[in-house]
């Protein structure tokens, strides 16, 4: 009875060690100063600290220069990566070696990051050398932070400023939370969408403040099962599913909803957005709800003919298929007089689109907020304010 008690014993305090104590891993420990270059003693911490269970990366308050960082998984149990300070990017684009991402955290199952510290991508230089608003096969400039395979997961309390391109962008992610996270660069900044995600499931993103040059949530092809509650978007771009169609074999995205954001001086709301002349696709399973627009160009949109700067061909429509979709108690004010606008592809038309409670005023002068329709047959109920599909095109 004796033996087998003290059995039980040892047994509850190995569980209560397992669960309550995490090895710490200071990057100081290994060299780091602030105002210096800490990549390598960055690397020399997550190495030790994913090499054992329960362990926490620590970078202190203060400014840290930090070139292209890879923190690899997987480690040997849960890990966290707690920022307080400032890590700042090279200024010179070169010092990526033409590779997309700065801080990359991959194949890691259980990663935490907060801190409440900051990912300074100094993108100043890199905007005016991006050319991907004039050439769709450009190169791509170094995403603020890549997650690319990372599970049951968690990101909270950290701020992504001035990234080069993309602030953050998820690839075959799976079961990642986002909560209480800033994004911040300039209107004018381009390409710097908030998040971007893609071949992923399971994200919920809650509590975003995303302001910056390009969508402030982007999904791409692949996505599904996404939440985002409670996003404050402006400036930027909006709130976009895609664009989708313009590669060969894209897979579908099912399962969005978006419901209280609030969108101010952005120059889209919430859409959809896919190619003409695009291989076959679907966009399924598609819900915005609950959304107020402060001065917002273009509030309600789905756009199959995207095609930016003419980049593209519009011999044939778009051949992905938009269906289940629903735009539902979306208020404020139109800074352009289409409000809502639904062009989908003549090829195959959008169907099962729902407008309930739309109340968007326009502020400029000269008439109504009005409504644009083409190849689709929206249901209405409620308040329709601009009137449903008063133009058909």
């Amino acid at each position: 009875m004796g033996k087998n008690l003290s059995i039980t014993t040892i047994s509850l305090l190995l569980v209560l060690a397992s669960t309550n104590t995490q090895q710490i891993f200071d990057v100081k420990s290994y060299g780091a100063q602030p105002n210096a270059d800490i990549t390598q003693a960055l690397t020399n911490a997550w190495k030790a600290a994913c090499a054992v269970a329960g362990s926490k990366v620590v970078i202190s308050e203060g400014a840290y220069k930090l070139g292209l960082v890879t923190l690899l998984g997987p480690c040997k149990g849960a890990i966290e990566f707690n920022l307080q300070g400032t890590l700042q990017a090279p200024l010179d684009v070169a010092a990526f070696n033409g590779k997309d991402g700065w801080v990359i955290f991959e194949r890691i199952d259980g990663l935490t990051v907060s801190g409440g510290g900051v990912f300074d991508g100094k993108g100043q230089q890199a905007w005016q050398k991006n050319e991907c608003g004039e050439d769709k096969n450009c190169n791509l400039l170094p995403i603020n932070i890549r997650f690319n395979y990372i599970t049951n997961s968690i990101v909270q309390d950290i701020t992504s400023k001035d990234s080069k391109f993309f602030h953050i962008n998820l690839l075959e992610c799976k079961k990642l939370q986002f909560q209480h996270v800033t994004i911040t660069a300039p209107a004018d900044s381009p390409n710097t969408d908030g998040i971007h995600i893609e071949h992923s499931s399971q994200i919920n993103i809650t509590n975003a403040n995303i302001g910056t040059g390009d969508d402030c949530i982007s999904i791409g092809d692949g996505t599904q099962d996404i939440t985002a509650n409670q996003v404050t978007c402006g400036p930027g771009h909006g709130i976009s599913i895609g664009s989708l169609g313009k590669y060969q074999n894209e897979q579908p995205v099912l399962g969005i909803r978006v419901t209280g954001a609030t969108l101010s001086n952005t120059n889209n709301g919430v859409r959809i957005k896919t190619w003409p002349s695009s291989p076959s696709g679907v966009a399924s399973d598609i819900h915005f709800e609950d959304v107020v627009m402060n001065n917002v160009a273009n509030p309600i949109i789905i756009d199959q003919n995207y095609c930016p700067n003419n980049q593209c061909s519009n011999q044939s429509p778009s051949k992905v298929k938009i269906s289940n979709v629903s735009f539902k108690k979306i208020r404020g004010t139109s800074s352009t007089k289409e409000a809502v606008s639904l062009i989908c592809s003549k090829s195959v038309p959008c169907q099962q689109v729902v407008l309930s409670n739309i109340d968007l005023a326009y502020k400029g002068g000269g008439g109504f907020a009005t409504s644009t329709c083409a190849n689709v047959q929206p249901a209405v109920s409620g308040t329709q304010n601009p009137p449903a599909c008063t133009i058909k095109v």
